[in-house]
């Protein structure tokens, strides 16, 4: 089923679309919405990777463009909401008194032992 990533986006992004986002013309697996809701503006980022997708939100209450978003996606497919993630793409991501921090841990360590197993060369260092 090397095609059903596809055959998903070619499904998605329409109706994506049609709800109202607007699709970033530099990655066209991003796309954003705004509204103003009870006076307040809301705003949503979703990014779809294969069959995956990632939802940023600025505000997940009752009555929110969010939940509206959810409820909706719901309707039209089955899909889980899998909570907060962790990571995304090799990248760890945490949450720490309204901030949120990537980091890259795996990867540098990767790079590491890939280019440099015996130690960081003497060099580099400041």
């Amino acid at each position: 089923m090397a095609q059903a990533g596809r055959r998903w986006q070619r499904s998605l992004f329409p109706w994506l679309l049609q709800w109202g986002f607007t699709q970033c013309s530099t990655d066209p697996c991003v796309f954003t919405a705004e509204r103003q809701i009870n006076g307040k503006p809301q705003r949503l980022i979703i990014g779809c990777y294969v069959d995956d997708l990632f939802t940023l939100y600025s505000d997940d209450g009752v009555g929110s463009l969010y939940e509206a978003f959810t409820s909706d996606l719901a309707a039209r497919w089955n899909v889980e909401d899998e909570g907060p993630v962790s990571d995304l793409l090799n990248v760890d991501i945490s949450r720490d008194a309204g901030h949120v921090l990537l980091q890259q841990h795996k990867y540098i360590a990767h790079l590491v032992d890939t280019y440099a197993p015996d130690g960081v060369p003497a060099s580099f260092h400041k």
